[in-house]
């Protein structure tokens, strides 16, 4: 059903974005392209069927108080048939960027867009896509990415996707881009921090430096509203990145630092000092990303400049169920903008964004409980921590964390880890309830697939380093709340149920499950993390930094007799303790992979700690098709208009499965050698 020019008017203010309907605004001035004066590109996001985001920033000239833009979308690139015109002031009120809201399109249409300014003075144009109608059952096709920082290397990824598409059949292209969160990094090291301007293997750029900010140890930190407009201006003049965003709608949340790296709710953390109360400065974050992203989210403030409430930065208190602090200033901070939300792509898509950072409960005080020498907890020693006052039968008074260690329990009395909060979780399972798309997909923004291994099978010459009988988790796992969940999908016949994720600058493939074995594995859906854009990954940095007289080295790094290094975590979390050492004394995957525990990990499918690039998604009625596309370590900016070499490319495909049915996936190495990722 066609919405009325009142009803888009009212979604248009209710995003605090101005209106461009039909064509009764007059055109603007000859346009004549200055990209000079809009130094970060433009944008779109969040395309509905009839409807999308549009976005620029018109930086200011000296002396200029204000600009009017008019924005034009029209059905080809010359502009000779405008479908929509919109007028808009731009000021410092907004960091002079605009947010339109394009409205009364035609469903699953490609349109070309410009801004220009009271001179004359125009934007770059911008292309953007509409969704397909609700019923139109064709496959859709989308990218995933995350984690890019353009301080230590360079945005290749965005080069490659984009020259792939461009060579696609129109029916076969993106139709959008998820980002799934770290769209800046808050903590920077200028090159001057860096020894010979270098940091761990790269070279630091530059591209970033906060008028404000504060200095710890060796790196700068955001400090107020200018330091984060700062990082966002900043990054939208990388080239790669502005081509991306002129290309295709994005679709963004954030995870943890587009606000504080160990932050969470309004509280901050830098490295592992003590927590710092940060109302301002989360509401602050917060602002900079509405300005600056094109999506349909929801402030407390009317019209298009951000009002934030005013705070007073403190401590949390009066903790809830799931350890969301109910203090007034703590709500104000994490409700001032509300980027959770929903839509429908087609028929074949539902899709669930959720906001994991706003409600993350505080971390596990572990402080005095002893972590064997491995590095990793017991899987019991890890439930009673992660679950905390809500362990079954009781969170009980002490721990035996190994051997005949015995401790008393930090978390006993404290809410179980949570992410998602009370409030939101009720929201995700009503929303996952009435989707109904044959792929229901939650864009989250760090996933659930386990981190976890098998010391219990180490040799004698280990035993030291791990006095337990039990599987080791070597990550936060959040099993109350995905218990929840996942528990609901199996008990109420979801099919359907994908994962897509990032933040851990790896790819996975996998199956969510409550529990592994000798518990029960019961996948619900399945799972795909995409690798980094280009901040740095587990292999590439253990590769440089991990001890080489360490013991524990062959776990990580194998070292080949070429004087090359490989990943073996990835074989160690695939296969097991075994298989890395297999791998360490034959040099051989085949020989590695024959070492293979099942019970380890048959959650996952695919692992590489070393991947860099994005993912893709291909939705129809009948099957998911996942690509990864792995690019080289993007140390720097790769010549050509093709973004550089791959490493590989590999699909995952999954058929719907009926209700009552495990989900199950092949795997196919399409280009490349993924090595030991598999």
């Amino acid at each position: 059903m066609r919405q009325t020019r009142r009803e888009f008017a009212g979604l248009a203010a209710a995003m605090g974005a101005g209106l461009a309907l039909g064509c009764a605004t007059p055109p603007a001035r000859a346009w004549s392209e200055r990209r000079d004066l809009y130094p970060q590109g433009v944008a779109s996001g969040d395309p509905a069927h009839d409807s999308v985001i549009l976005w620029t920033r018109r930086a200011p000239d000296e002396g200029a108080t204000s600009y009017r833009l008019t924005v034009e979308i029209a059905r080809d690139t010359a502009f000779t048939r405008v479908a929509a015109r919109g007028v808009m002031q731009v000021s410092a009120d907004t960091d002079w960027t605009c947010r339109f809201l394009a409205a009364g399109l035609q469903p699953a249409q490609e349109y070309w867009y410009r801004f220009t300014d009271e001179q004359g003075n125009g934007s770059r144009v911008g292309r953007t896509l509409t969704a397909p109608a609700d019923g139109d059952d064709r496959p859709v096709r989308f990218a995933f990415v995350s984690c890019q920082d353009v301080t230590n290397g360079a945005l290749n990824a965005y080069r490659r996707m984009i020259y792939e598409d461009a060579r696609r059949p129109r029916a076969e292209q993106l139709s959008f881009v998820l980002h799934l969160g770290d769209f800046i990094y808050e903590i920077v090291k200028y090159p001057e921090d860096g020894r010979d301007g270098m940091d761990r293997g790269r070279r630091l750029t530059g591209a970033v430096r906060y008028p404000n900010g504060k200095k710890v140890r060796n790196f700068h930190f955001p400090t107020d509203l200018g330091d984060y407009r700062t990082a966002y201006s900043s990054y939208l003049k990388d080239p790669d990145l502005q081509d991306a965003r002129a290309r295709w709608p994005f679709v963004p949340v954030w995870d943890n630092h587009e606000f504080s790296w160990k932050g969470y709710q309004s509280q901050a953390q830098i490295f592992n000092d003590p927590v710092e109360p940060a109302q301002t400065i989360k509401i602050a974050a917060s602002q900079a990303w509405y300005e600056y992203q094109p999506a349909r989210v929801i402030k407390q403030s009317p019209g298009d400049p951000f009002v934030p409430p005013a705070v007073t930065n403190t401590p949390l208190s009066n903790l809830d169920a799931r350890g969301v602090g109910q203090e007034p200033n703590n709500i104000a901070a994490i409700h001032a903008l509300r980027i959770e939300r929903a839509f429908r792509f087609g028929k074949n898509i539902d899709m669930i964004l959720t906001d994991n950072r706003s409600y993350m409960g505080p971390p596990i005080n572990d402080a005095n409980v002893p972590t064997p020498d491995f590095g990793a907890y017991p899987e019991s020693v890890n439930d009673i921590l992660d679950q905390g006052r809500e362990y079954p039968g009781g969170a009980p008074a002490t721990i035996r964390a190994f051997g005949d260690t015995v401790v008393p329990n930090p978390q006993k009395d404290a809410p179980p880890q949570a992410f998602l909060g009370v409030e939101q979780m009720a929201w995700f399972k009503d929303r996952l309830r009435a989707a109904q798309a044959p792929w229901k997909i939650w864009s989250h923004s760090f996933g659930t697939l386990n981190w976890r291994t098998d010391p219990q099978n180490l040799p004698q010459e280990f035993a030291a380093t791990w006095p337990s009988t039990e599987y080791g988790v070597m990550s936060r796992s959040y099993t109350i709340e995905n218990a929840e969940i996942f528990g609901m999908i199996r008990a109420e016949g979801i099919t359907g149920f994908a994962i897509v994720a990032g933040d851990k600058h790896s790819f996975w493939a996998g199956y969510p499950s409550e529990t592994l074995p000798p518990r029960a594995f019961e996948p619900v859906g399945v799972e795909f993390i995409t690798g980094s854009i280009s901040q740095q990954g587990a292999a590439e940095v253990q590769a440089l930094t991990f001890p080489a007289d360490s013991p524990l080295r062959p776990f990580y790094v194998h070292d080949r007799p070429d004087g090359s290094k490989q990943c073996a975590f990835n074989t160690m979390l695939l296969h097991g303790v075994r298989a890395a050492l297999a791998l360490r004394d034959t040099d051989d995957p085949a020989q590695a992979r024959a070492a293979h525990n099942p019970d380890c990990s048959p959650h996952l499918k695919f692992l590489d700690l070393g991947g860099y690039g994005y993912a893709t998604v291909r939705a129809s009625p009948s099957e998911l098709e996942t690509e990864f596309v792995c690019i080289p370590v993007p140390n720097e900016r790769a010549p050509g208009e093709d973004g550089g070499p791959l490493r590989y490319r590999v699909i995952h495909r999954t058929p719907l499965w009926r209700a009552g049915a495990r989900p199950e996936m092949t795997q196919e190495v399409v280009e490349g050698d993924p090595g030991l990722s598999i």
